[in-house]
């Protein structure tokens, strides 16, 4: 399929998980995609696998999106599919979390897509769509996970205020709340294997589908999303793929 042939497409944090779901989703489908990420070796070799543009870009540092958006307009002109994906997570409760933990998950999931929005908004092409990647968790209370929640709640009051702004240039900007998903940021949590699992098993028993979702579930809703031809009249919708745990 071609629906999004001749369309560029960028995508921060692309090099594993959802990001490279979504990634292989659009080119499979056409799309001139790149990818970015902040560890050059796994941004390399996914780029590589994907047959995709992989560009060296940390979410949190405005001058590294300042470079990404001057590097893509010089190369590939405007852009017609943005898909703010790139987060980090930490889960701790209020008491014990750090200052270095609060810094690092505001800096790249809240002040990091808010400033790549806006940046990529002069070469956003009229007509294009904007998808953040948010969380599950902005609709629970979940314990351990109160900055990570209040910064995806952040971007998704964000998403809204973005589709007024820019509704008048037909960019659509909706967001996808992935619920329980398996991908390789789990491995990140600083668990052990045994712990990990009884934490994913603690989490499926409060899925009303009694299982945990893969990337490639929420990459097609993206692409849903991004798709001219049949989600033109979506912007500032929230869309929640988790298996009914939000109930």
């Amino acid at each position: 399929m071609d629906k999004f042939r001749n369309k560029v497409v960028v995508i921060t944090g692309g090099n594993s998980g959802i990001g490279y779901a979504t990634a292989k989703e659009f080119k499979a489908q056409g799309g001139t995609v790149v990818i970015t990420g902040k560890r050059e070796a796994a941004l390399d070799e996914a780029a590589k696998e994907l047959d995709v543009k992989g560009k060296l870009a940390d979410q949190s540092n405005l001058q590294d999106i300042d470079d990404l958006v001057i590097d893509i307009k010089g190369s590939l002109g405007k852009v017609d599919v943005l898909f703010i994906n790139a987060g980090v997570a930490f889960f701790a409760p209020i008491e014990h979390t750090s200052e270095e933990q609060f810094n690092t998950m505001t800096n790249v999931n809240f002040k990091g897509s808010f400033f790549m929005l806006q940046k990529f908004i002069p070469i956003l092409n009229d007509g294009a769509s904007v998808i953040f990647l948010t969380s599950g968790n902005t609709a629970l209370n979940m314990e351990n996970s109160s900055v990570y929640s209040a910064s995806k709640s952040a971007i998704a009051h964000l998403a809204k205020i973005a589709a007024k702004e820019l509704a008048s240039r037909k960019i659509r900007v909706n967001t996808v709340n992935p619920g329980p998903t398996e991908t390789e940021m789990q491995g990140k949590f600083g668990m052990d294997e045994a712990t990990l699992q009884g934490m994913k098993n603690m989490i499926i028993s409060q899925v009303p589908l009694a299982k945990m979702g893969v990337p490639e579930d929420v990459a097609k809703m993206v692409v849903y999303l991004a798709d001219n031809n049949v989600s033109s009249f979506i912007t500032g919708a929230e869309f929640f793929i988790d298996g009914g745990m939000g109930l």
